[in-house]
């Protein structure tokens, strides 16, 4: 599921359903964060000689 969709009606999920889902959430924020820390560094690096 896309973030831009709504949620699905809410149902009982399984342990491994919630792990599963708080991972994937997880991963998608690392990944926001290291693209933004990528866009901030590569500006400021230039040629080293």
């Amino acid at each position: 599921m896309r973030e831009d969709q709504p949620p699905s009606p809410p149902r009982e999920l399984t342990r491994e359903e919630r792990l599963a889902a708080k991972l994937r959430e997880n991963l998608r924020r690392r990944k926001r964060q290291a693209r933004a820390l990528g866009a901030q560094v590569l500006p400021k690096e230039g040629p080293s000689s």
